[in-house]
């Protein structure tokens, strides 16, 4: 296999680009330490874990765990076009700082913990990721005194997300299993059955039996963000699944997600993915120019 790595590393992190200019099979890789996947160009064929394999394609991040074995194709690589993806390893002692701050200053119910998992969490790269992640990249190459603290504070972000985004997933696979006993797990689920419905917090909050304001408050307590937000990024979700299929318009997914308009529904994409729904399929890199 034909391959140039550029490396960057610094006290929190290191963060490499790897560029694989060969079609390969099979290769067999793992890291001693947390590592965020993000692809830039091309396409990888992943297996995580001895789980069938799925593409991996750009504007997607893999957050894996230590020792974790990735077998991964490269069915498109060539050295006109080669496949590029960014690897961030992580100190864990960084990953522990964030998880005691969130569960210091944002304490979830129930005595439930902000955790990163054992498993690994596959995640399609919202705006605020993405220009995390570009920051990081001119930050580490940048000849500056203070990049180490400039880094620190970024990566610290970045994992703020990371960890709120993957609990919120988590709170998603463990929702069904608890609405029967749970308020917030109840309303979750209602949100994700009636996505193309209008859905409003008071709505939420009697079905919940709580206030309005007691209601927002333990919900972003327990999700990491508010009532309105969670809706509509699980809307734009869906629209994104819909648009990966080719069978509807913009004015057709916008409907089926519960917005009441095309323009709105593509300013709110817009918002989490950074690309206007009609940019979305072509895929937009984390980085413009490597």
């Amino acid at each position: 296999m034909v391959e140039n790595r550029t490396t960057f590393t610094m006290k929190s992190l290191a963060i490499s680009l790897f560029e694989t200019h060969e079609e390969a099979k099979a290769v067999n890789l793992h890291c001693d330490t947390p590592v965020l996947a993000s692809m830039v160009q091309g396409r990888k064929v992943m297996s995580l874990g001895g789980e069938p394999g799925f593409n991996f394609l750009p504007g997607e991040s893999i957050m894996m765990p230590p020792e974790e074995l990735m077998t991964i194709d490269f069915p498109d690589a060539d050295q006109k076009e080669p496949t590029k993806c960014l690897a961030l390893e992580i100190d864990p002692d960084e990953i522990q700082k964030v998880s005691d701050l969130l569960n210091e200053h944002q304490v979830r119910t129930g005595g439930r913990q902000w955790v990163r998992g054992n498993k690994s969490f596959y995640f399609r790269n919202d705006a605020g990721l993405t220009q995390l992640i570009q920051r990081l990249v001119f930050l580490c190459g940048e000849d500056h005194p203070s990049k180490d603290k400039f880094v620190d504070l970024s990566l610290r972000e970045l994992l703020l997300r990371l960890l709120e985004s993957e609990t919120r997933y988590q709170e998603l696979l463990d929702s069904q299993r608890r609405a029967s006993s749970e308020p917030i797990s109840k309303s979750v689920m209602y949100i994700l059955n009636n996505l193309d419905k209008r859905l409003t917090v008071d709505q939420l909050s009697r079905l919940a039996h709580m206030s309005s304001s007691g209601f927002h408050r333990v919900f972003k307590g327990e999700m990491g963000v508010s009532p309105v937000e969670f809706i509509n990024e699980e809307r734009v979700k869906l629209g994104a699944s819909l648009l990966r299929q080719g069978d509807y318009s913009i004015q057709e997914i916008a409907l089926r997600c519960g917005f009441n308009s095309g323009s709105y529904f593509t300013r709110i994409f817009r918002r989490y993915y950074g690309v206007k729904p009609t940019e979305f399929i072509g895929g937009e890199s984390i980085i413009s120019k490597v």
